[in-house]
């Protein structure tokens, strides 16, 4: 039986090591590509900024790529969380979608959100395999959120939920990639914030 534990800890303390490493790569290469860029990161400075082998990094990701990946999964992770906190400020439904919307373009402003979800994210990862992932994450907020509001009777009867919330991954996804690419970050998150309430205010049932 001691020899059973002995093996079990031994598992245990090598999967916790594991998962302490991979956390490192994923942490310092969040860092880089922020500050630097996909482009202008190289592995060999995430390994050393880490303090693991180079053998440690492909066990792994497959490549710098996968490993960009990882790092993009885990910003879209916390932004899905931010989102869902911010909609439960609100009592009103209605506004809880718009506040839904709004913390997605307040992220926008953020330049890692920026430099790695909207920048690099299309070019690094293609578009379909963004696109897909984006929608993973986006969609299925976009649908719990349209569907609440047409139960609600603020939204019209007739509209489809499935292609309104695509059309509106869109609206979003845009104003987030002019938000991000403006000279004025600030005064284009007030303009387009406008824009997205009018787009919002819109489809309400009359």
């Amino acid at each position: 039986m001691t020899h059973v534990q002995d093996g079990e800890a031994v598992r245990r303390r090598k999967a916790e090591q594991s998962d302490r490493t991979r956390a490192a790569l994923v942490a310092v290469a969040r860092a880089l590509f922020a500050e630097r860029g996909y482009a202008g990161t190289a592995t060999e400075e995430i390994v050393q900024a880490a303090g693991v082998t180079r053998g440690a990094l492909y066990h792994h990701f497959r490549d710098k790529q996968d490993l960009f990946e990882a790092v993009y999964r885990e910003l879209q992770t916390e932004l899905r969380a931010r989102i869902v906190q911010a909609t439960r400020v609100e009592a009103d439904v209605w506004e809880r979608v718009r506040a839904g919307f709004h913390e997605y373009l307040d992220r926008s402003m953020d330049p890692t959100v920026q430099r790695i979800v909207l920048i690099d994210a299309p070019s690094v990862l293609g578009w379909e395999r963004w696109r897909a992932i984006d929608g993973e994450f986006a969609l299925g907020l976009l649908r719990a959120g349209m569907e609440r509001l047409r139960q609600e009777g603020v939204l019209d009867a007739g509209i489809s939920i499935e292609h309104l919330s695509h059309l509106l991954l869109g609206v979003v996804s845009e104003a987030s990639h002019v938000i991000a690419g403006a000279a004025d970050v600030p005064a284009a998150r007030r303009e387009v914030g406008g824009l997205v309430d009018r787009f919002l205010d819109a489809l309400r049932a009359r």
